[in-house]
């Protein structure tokens, strides 16, 4: 649609990323049945993510208040850091929040209760500071380097938080955990690829490629 041309690395660079994506679909666990929001309230105050949470929140603050001063126009990680942080508390406030509007469009009215609200402010609260400090990020550095750092780390600690939370592995055997981890991999190694090269000619030699 936009006439951009895509070269052999871009197409591997594809290839990879859906291969992983197919990856972990056909080894992701059955979804946890959840009968009201205060169920997955009661999983999101259990210690273990509390503590995850706690860890989170204290890195933040560090990053926002300490480093960002002296390091936010210079290391790219301190911006991505606070986004990617943020980000993993959000998804699983998201997920909770949707969770919370099935049931009620299901029938199950769970607006009554204060916990789907208390999800809401997380998830505003967490998506206003991702897109601040995600717009700084893109504002000091190219594009091209931000994009695939913030969607590793972005990922990794979505994943992270999603089995502290969930508990996800617990109802899988070590080689769906092991092929879900190479599919993540595989991920990380296209995105990697099409971003490194991206603006490289259609006559670009492989050996100039090694040497960027």
């Amino acid at each position: 649609m936009l006439r951009e041309k895509l070269h052999i690395f871009g197409i591997l660079g594809c290839v990879l990323c859906v291969v992983g994506s197919t990856t972990i679909v056909l080894h992701a666990p059955q979804e946890r049945q959840i009968e009201s929001v205060t169920e997955v309230w009661g999983l999101a105050t259990e210690p273990a993510f509390m503590c995850y949470v706690g860890v989170v929140l204290a890195i933040v603050a560090l990053l926002v208040f300490k480093f960002v001063p002296l390091y936010g126009q210079t290391h790219v990680m301190v911006y991505i850091g606070v986004c990617s942080l943020v980000g993993s508390i959000s998804v699983m406030s998201v997920k909770a929040l949707g969770i919370a509007l099935k049931l009620t469009f299901s029938g199950t009215n769970q607006l009554i209760y204060p916990q789907t609200w208390a999800f809401s402010m997380v998830v505003i609260s967490c998506i206003i500071t991702q897109m601040n400090y995600l717009n700084k990020a893109l504002d000091t550095f190219n594009t091209a380097v931000v994009s695939p750092i913030y969607y590793t780390m972005f990922t990794s600690l979505t994943i992270l938080a999603s089995v502290i939370m969930f508990k996800d592995w617990d109802r899988q055997n070590p080689t769906q955990i092991v092929t879900e981890m190479c599919g993540v991999v595989t991920i990380f190694s296209g995105t990697f690829l099409l971003h490194k090269t991206k603006d490289m000619a259609d006559g670009t030699t492989f050996f100039l490629f090694l040497r960027w």
